[in-house]
């Protein structure tokens, strides 16, 4: 797979605002994008009600996918999120803040395009932080069993979306959708509008659930017999005096974009929907049969994989280099000696932060007894190891380290997740959780051995000069 070079974050120049009604309300709303900070990624902001509440567009949040993707923070409800949140991944913004006096956006004409056309008259600003970005290493799927959808996403360059639908009906049957760039969603998937089948519609209609439908919004695929007495309920929802069948099986009124417009809205669908994971995806998605209750179940697993590995992401550093200390230096820094000193190397250091290396061998003497025919580095000489290393960082702050000696005060949120055998190479990495004030030093650590997180924990320790011991 080829390297892609990081890309800045972006969000919009200026604000921007459009109006229309909602699909399911029938009420108008105003919908505004405004400009949001580096790494806020997408919220909503209540602003018709009191402290104007915002809900962060994540998969967490879903409470209900029929019809729609809604979500819910604290009571606070936003429905049909899926066409504005695609607008915004198609476009490649990746931090805005969405305005709306209504818990629906308006739904325009079913599609995209009317936000992608606003966030284009907002302007497009990069921003000074790099865009993070999850990268698709290995296959991953999930599958609802009781529909027979099926997301998975594989390695790829890029991000890209097949949509595979099969509807079941002579009037649309099988439908398939690729988009190979995200640069071509504007052009190919954001004018795709929402679909409809008569039967449901009917349905929609007697629950009074479709306030904001018109022939303009919404494509009616006729799949079955539309009796007189369905079609005067027609006429008088979509205020026509007449309503009739095209030859290609959809309501009169509307002229498709495309022969697979279904398939296209679909995809955008899982675009929309995929935007809830809250992190930039390099890989190809591929939906079978997708759906708002699969697309956002995906999501929320694929947030869930992505914020493990961010916790247990081990850091690369190249050992092949001089270090920064090796152990001589590092000798006339701690006091501690052979065999009770533990960290072999110093591979980089600053004013926050100090990274630290050990060879584990089968001469360590700890191994002589723990345990007889199966050594295992103890985890309290793992936490001495960081202890250790984190001491060199607190010692570079005074200008007579050989005066000073470090001492334990706390150990929290300490856990041994890995074995350590001999012949691993450990990895330490102490980060200041708060500067070093007199002479107190509190740090978060971790050990890493072949690729895996071992040990974590938090560290505080007193550095003292040895006069006053």
């Amino acid at each position: 797979m080829s390297e892609i070079l990081m890309k800045k974050q972006r969000t919009i120049k200026k604000e921007v605002t459009l109006t229309g009604v909602g699909l399911h309300t029938g009420k108008e709303v105003t919908l505004t994008f405004k400009p949001a900070p580096e790494n806020q990624g997408y919220s909503f902001c209540r602003v018709d009600l009191e402290g104007r509440p915002i809900i962060q567009a994540d998969a967490n949040y879903v409470v209900a996918t029929q019809r729609g993707t809604n979500l819910e923070k604290n009571g606070v409800s936003i429905r049909t999120s899926e066409h504005v949140l695609a607008a915004c991944v198609g476009l490649e913004i990746d931090n805005l803040l969405i305005e709306l006096n209504a818990s629906e956006p308006p739904i325009m004409d079913g599609s995209s395009k009317f936000f992608v056309e606003a966030l284009e008259k907002a302007g497009i600003q990069e921003q000074e932080a790099e865009r993070e970005e999850y990268i698709v290493k290995d296959i991953i799927s999930y599958k609802d069993e009781a529909s027979g959808s099926e997301i998975l996403i594989m390695p790829a360059d890029e991000y890209q979306v097949t949509a595979m639908v099969d509807f079941g009906t002579k009037v649309l049957g099988t439908q398939n959708a690729s988009l190979e760039h995200l640069s071509d969603f504007k052009d190919e998937i954001s004018n795709s509008r929402t679909f409809s089948f008569l039967h449901e519609l009917e349905t929609l209609l007697e629950h009074d659930l479709i306030k904001g439908g018109d022939l303009n919004n919404a494509i009616v695929y006729v799949d079955k017999e539309l009796k007189s007495e369905t079609m005067e309920k027609l006429k008088v929802a979509f205020d026509k005096d007449a309503v009739a069948i095209k030859p290609n099986g959809i309501l009169d009124n509307l002229t498709l974009h495309h022969t697979n417009e279904a398939a296209r809205h679909k995809l955008l669908d899982v675009i929309g929907d995929l935007s809830l994971i809250g992190t930039r995806i390099r890989g190809k998605v591929i939906a079978t049969k997708p759906g708002h209750f699969v697309n956002t179940e995906f999501a929320k697993k694929m947030s869930k994989i992505i914020k493990l590995e961010k916790r247990n992401k081990v850091p690369q550093f190249d050992l092949s280099q001089p270090p920064l200390m090796d152990i001589i230096k590092i000798m006339e820094v701690l006091p501690h000696r052979p065999p009770f000193l533990l960290v072999d190397r110093i591979i980089e250091m600053s004013d926050t932060h100090v990274v630290g290396m050990k060879n584990v061998t089968m001469n360590e003497p700890f191994f002589v007894g723990h345990f007889p025919g199966a050594p295992v580095m103890p985890g309290v000489l793992q936490i001495e190891a960081l202890a250790q290393t984190g001491g060199i960082l607190a010692l570079s702050t005074v200008p007579d380290p050989e005066n000073y000696l470090t001492f334990f005060m706390k150990m929290d949120n300490v856990k041994f997740k890995q074995q350590v055998l001999p012949g691993d190479t450990l990895i330490f990495t102490m980060t200041l959780i708060t500067p070093i004030r007199r002479g107190i030093c509190h740090m978060q650590a971790y050990a890493y051995a072949n690729g895996k997180l071992c040990t974590e924990g938090q560290l505080m320790a007193q550095i003292v000069k040895t006069k006053n011991i």
